[in-house]
């Protein structure tokens, strides 16, 4: 298996539509390489614990009303062209990710990262959930298998808030300024959300590279056999 990274946000709407292409592209290719890891890049690391008003958060982030419209409005409608189902308006609070990420990163140890986080974009953009409520992201939890009452009794304490931490500050360092971020083998990036048929090709490439691989392996075999008279 090849790993392939990515650092993301769940509050983040390119994240979303990035994730959404990616899936349709490994359905396409279900004999896909990749082994997916979840990074935590939080957008608003200082954003207080309780979250804010989303409109009130647009407006200062984006410098005013119009403004925000305008950045929101584009991001709409590049979710609409890629068939992602966004619903901006049922979302009220912006809310700190840094438990959502504890979440993802807990879902590790079962081998349901890429769960957790369909789960968490479709509770915020689609169902206008608050994924900084801990009570919500227990739910989330139990709704793909996990322990929901251990992870609400995790996330009441301060389980590895430290090490999201520091995973955040360590892909910053990594010089990763942006979400979505793929990186392929620890050594190929691809960053923001990447059209399907740009999945595919690399799956295919990276398919016909490792045929390559198994005929020259082949090939020396079969060359050592006849040096050796066999």
């Amino acid at each position: 298996m090849i790993r392939l990274d990515v650092f993301w946000d769940p509050i983040c709407p390119w994240c979303y539509i990035g994730k959404t292409l990616l899936d349709r592209a490994l359905e396409s290719r279900p004999q896909h390489p990749f082994a997916i890891a979840w990074h935590p890049f939080q957008l608003n690391p200082d954003m207080p614990p309780e979250g804010r008003d989303r409109q009130a958060y647009l407006e200062a982030k984006f410098g005013g009303p119009e403004r925000a419209q305008m950045v929101y409005g584009k991001i709409a409608e590049a979710a609409r062209a890629a068939g992602v189902g966004i619903d901006f308006e049922r979302i009220t609070r912006t809310p700190n990710t840094l438990d959502a990420l504890r979440l993802t990163h807990w879902a590790e140890i079962e081998g349901k990262q890429s769960l957790v986080a369909g789960a968490l974009f479709r509770a915020y953009f689609r169902e206008g959930r608050d994924i900084g409520d801990k009570v919500t992201l227990a739910t989330i939890a139990g709704s793909i298998g996990m322990d929901a009452a251990a992870t609400l009794r995790l996330l009441e304490g301060e389980a590895d808030v430290d090490a999201i931490r520091a995973r955040d500050a360590h892909a910053r360092a990594r010089g990763i300024d942006a979400v979505p971020t793929f990186i392929i083998a620890n050594q190929h990036v691809l960053p923001g959300a990447q059209p399907v048929k740009l999945w595919q090709q690399v799956i295919d490439e990276i398919g016909t590279l490792g045929d390559l691989d198994e005929q020259q392996e082949d090939d020396r075999q079969e060359g050592a056999a006849a040096d050796s008279g066999g």
